[in-house]
């Protein structure tokens, strides 16, 4: 299949596979998901769907759906591997919509009390960007959450020896700026060394929409 960028392309394949590999849903990071869902949910107040944008296995999904058993939950993957294990996964007994592909390609339908990506933007192209908050922005009914390695000032990084793979900024800083009817609810860090529930030291910010 074509794509768009390089960053889709090296998602969808190989790399992408062995990621599936690397971040397992284990006991510990399911722990830690709930630990900080439930902090976000708190503050979010009643969720009754959810839509994440690069879910990968579900892990994050998963999470929501236990602090909130009766969600409505969809997701988008690229990665054709960690799209079809999502959909085989016995914990959803069938209750998840996937979308198998490009965040870039997606065209939103409906409407989701909340729309969440969490560690994607970092690999999106940045010329992208603000495709992706725009399908964030029309895929929530009330609120967005955004979770990434934070930067005051876009910058490039090495990630596993690739170039032009991970980019870190100001994600819901920009995704303000360009949706003034949106406000900051909450925001928290996720520290490695957190003594119940390490994360992968990623900042968080919950917003709503005011209109």
């Amino acid at each position: 299949m074509g794509y768009k960028t390089e960053q889709e392309a090296f998602w969808s394949g190989e790399f992408g596979d062995c990621y599936i590999e690397r971040n397992g849903c284990t006991e510990e990071f399911l722990a830690s998901a709930i630990g900080l869902f439930s902090k976000v949910l708190g503050r979010a107040g009643t969720v009754k769907s959810v839509i994440e944008f690069g879910s990968n296995i579900g892990n994050n999904l998963k999470a929501i759906k236990t602090l909130v058993p009766g969600v409505q939950a969809a997701a988008i993957e690229i990665n054709h591997k960690a799209a079809s294990q999502l959909k085989r996964d016995a914990f959803w007994e069938g209750s998840i919509n996937v979308f198998e592909e490009s965040i870039l390609e997606f065209q939103p339908a409906e409407e989701y009390d909340m729309s969440l990506i969490s560690g994607v933007l970092i690999h999106i192209n940045p010329e992208e960007l603000q495709n992706v908050y725009e399908k964030l922005y029309l895929s929530s009914r009330r609120y967005i959450y955004i979770a990434e390695y934070y930067n005051p000032t876009p910058v490039e990084i090495p990630y596993r020896g690739h170039g032009g793979k991970l980019f870190k900024r100001d994600f819901a800083g920009e995704f303000l700026d360009m949706y003034p009817d949106c406000r900051l609810v909450d925001y928290g860090f996720q520290y490695h060394r957190d003594n119940c529930f390490p994360g992968d030291d990623v900042t968080w910010f919950l917003m709503e929409k005011t209109d």
